[in-house]
């Protein structure tokens, strides 16, 4: 393997595990944020505020995407915003936190057959069995749910299935457009379209559920939080890491958020650890080794599929 591919290897892991770790804290944020901003209020302000950050620097740096590819770019917002994180948050609701953490942690497995099927990517035996891995990983740190939360509710788990699945697509759509426009440019149009899409939700919810807005300085600096950190940040860091590296080795970072997710609930909220966790984060972090493992040929191939215009 050569340095510089190495190098841009070893960037893009830090890229996909900064965005994982960032995601795992946003849980303990947005538990208290939730409390008082219903789901797609919420889902508008963190994706109006990153507009607002991204943009900036696009405008800066004059990324534009042309219009014929906007239907593309419409097409990743509808499938990662509206579709992804709107089934996150219903499913969750319906369901419980603990099956909506152990059924979005199946997102990995779907990047990497999202993979072979749209990138044509060469799927390795060591990438395969890493996910499975850290996927085994996953269910020792939350647990294996108990009859009375596996009888939550079954339309629930099937709306968080459509979560994990849709991540996955706009995860390697993400990619495909990386291979065109910068990291940047693509988030940020993703979060253009995105809030179109989710406004009229959003309209709706507050019709239902009206929002007082007179709270402290606390519940805005999660808002803040929320939008800048984990949805400009991150969602930019995650397009990135992809963009340089095999989405069949990429997915697998994914798995980093729950450990860290854990790990805050237990230095925050006060959450318990048992052994569990330790043995389960093990799990994971071999697997994310182990499908990081491949030979220079099955990734030099997918790094020069398409060249930049």
């Amino acid at each position: 393997m050569s340095h510089s591919h190495w190098k841009k290897q070893l960037f893009g892991a830090l890229c996909l595990s900064l965005a994982a770790a960032i995601w795992g804290g946003v849980y303990v944020v947005s538990k208290v944020v939730l409390e008082v901003i219903p789901p797609f209020t919420l889902l508008i302000l963190r994706f109006g505020i990153a507009l607002l950050v991204l943009g900036a620097f696009v405008i800066a740096r004059k990324e534009y995407i042309a219009k014929n590819d906007y239907p593309m770019l419409m097409g990743i917002a509808f499938v990662g915003v509206t579709i992804s994180i709107a089934a996150q948050f219903l499913g969750t609701k319906l369901s419980t936190a603990h099956m909506g953490s152990l059924i979005t942690a199946a997102s990995p497995a779907f990047i990497a057959l999202f993979a072979v099927w749209l990138l044509k990517e060469r799927l390795h035996w060591k990438q395969l069995v890493g996910i499975l891995l850290a996927t085994c990983g996953v269910i020792i740190v939350i647990g294996v749910p108990d009859g009375a939360d596996a009888q939550s509710s079954f339309t629930g788990n099937l709306i968080l299935l459509v979560a994990a699945v849709s991540w996955g697509l706009y995860t390697v759509l993400s990619k495909k457009a990386t291979q065109r426009y910068s990291s940047l440019a693509v988030t940020t149009y993703v979060a253009l379209f995105g809030l179109l899409f989710t406004s009229p939700i959003m309209a709706w919810e507050l019709s239902v559920t009206p929002v007082s807005w007179q709270f402290g300085m606390d519940i805005w600096a999660g808002i803040l939080y929320i939008g800048i950190i984990s949805t400009a940040g991150a969602f930019y860091l995650w397009n990135k890491g992809f963009e340089l590296m095999q989405a069949g080795s990429g997915a697998g970072f994914f798995f980093v958020q729950p450990i860290v997710g854990a790990f805050l609930g237990w230095l925050l909220l006060h959450e318990h650890l048992g052994m569990g966790f330790f043995a389960g984060a093990a799990f994971i972090f071999l697997g994310v080794a182990l499908s990081n493992l491949q030979k220079q040929d099955s990734s030099s191939s997918a790094v020069q599929e398409v060249p930049k215009t």
